[in-house]
């Protein structure tokens, strides 16, 4: 049994010529690609231009409101001013005990509890 060629039976011309120098595909494949970039450049650049135009759009009075009752920032002076109103609404507060707990120390074992009632 014969094995199968790996060529077609009716290989064209550019298939030919792309086998021969697979550059002949490869480079007009990059240059599209780069001048493309290059044409997309002025399209980007109107976009983002039109972006900043929108936002940056404040009249002059606004302007002038915006600046006239600023006030500047400290983060360690709002850090202290948050921690003190922290500490001014602060309440200490006991918590209940379980029953049959006392105040200071250990429960007293059944031995002593038995010791005292029987006295």
């Amino acid at each position: 049994m014969g094995l199968f060629d790996s060529k077609p039976l009716s290989e064209s011309n550019i298939n030919r010529a792309i086998n021969r120098n697979p550059l002949l595909f490869g480079i007009p494949f990059i240059l599209l690609m780069v001048g493309a970039s290059y044409a997309l450049v002025p399209l980007t650049k109107t976009r983002y231009e039109m972006h900043d135009e929108h936002v940056k759009a404040v009249s002059k009075e606004e302007e002038l409101h915006l600046d006239k009752n600023r006030k500047k920032v400290d983060l360690r002076e709002e850090y202290f001013r948050l921690t003190q109103e922290a500490d001014q609404n602060w309440e200490q507060r006991r918590v209940p005990r379980p029953k049959g707990l006392p105040e200071w120390g250990v429960p007293p074992t059944e031995s002593e509890s038995r010791s005292k009632d029987n006295s």
